[in-house]
């Protein structure tokens, strides 16, 4: 058994795996199995493979129910923002379980635990292992706990497009004038923060911040969005 795996899920997560031989398979390399062969031991492939899976069907019932009104094509690309490799390896590495993988020694001095490749595999692995130990439901609650809150967070907002939409939305009723205003620009050159106000025919309607001026000008139309559509899916 993996030592403090348990207690960390149980502390952070409110999971307690009943299986823990899932667990174990889920968080264990091939290198590591290679380097033990007569301890009977499991690698996560197999388990990552569901997982992935499973996880395809949790985000798009997610998605699907909450922007009820955006078409097939922008909740595919959505679905493909979040179930991706760097999405999934940040995950792994915000809920720590890039802590408790069993590598093989050589894999452990390439530094394989860091890798996104390996991230995304274990993160897949485990929804596959929670999956298979107490369904789907549990999945989601942890989805909604580590996923779906980065969506109100901003974390996938390059999909959406709100400069675009917002100039959709001003125009529907015929033209009109949008500016966007550079108000500040504070920061190091490697961390430079930009400030950025939206107007419509002269009326500041959205003030957005980021650390480019593009982001800026985003959070400024996503902002002015909610303004004149307070149901608007973004």
């Amino acid at each position: 058994m993996i030592k403090g795996l348990d207690e960390l899920l149980k502390t952070n997560f409110n999971i307690v795996i009943k299986n823990k031989s899932l667990l174990d398979e889920a968080f264990t390399q091939a290198s590591y199995v290679n380097e033990h062969p007569n301890e009977n031991l499991k690698f996560y492939e197999r388990i990552e493979f569901l997982g992935d899976a499973v996880m395809q069907l949790v985000v798009s019932d997610y998605i699907y129910k909450r922007y009820t009104k955006m078409p097939q094509g922008r909740l595919t690309r959505l679905r493909a923002a979040m179930v991706n490799e760097d999405s999934f390896a940040s995950f792994a590495r915000e809920c720590h379980f890039d802590q408790y993988i069993r590598l093989g020694k050589g894999e452990e001095k390439a530094h394989a635990r860091e890798r996104d490749s390996l991230l995304c595999d274990i993160f897949e692995s485990f929804i596959g292992a929670l999956y298979l130990d107490q369904g789907v439901e549990p999945v989601r609650k942890f989805s909604d706990q580590v996923i779906f809150p980065k969506l109100d967070e901003g974390r996938f907002d390059e999909f959406f497009d709100h400069k675009t939409e917002l100039q959709e939305v001003a125009q529907k009723n015929g033209p009109a004038v949008i500016d966007y205003e550079l108000l500040s620009e504070n920061g190091p050159d490697n961390d430079r923060a930009f400030k950025v106000a939206v107007k419509i025919d002269g009326k500041e309607l959205g003030v957005g911040v980021g650390h480019s001026k593009k982001n800026a000008e985003q959070g400024a139309a996503k902002q002015a969005l909610f303004k004149l559509e307070p149901d608007h899916e973004a």
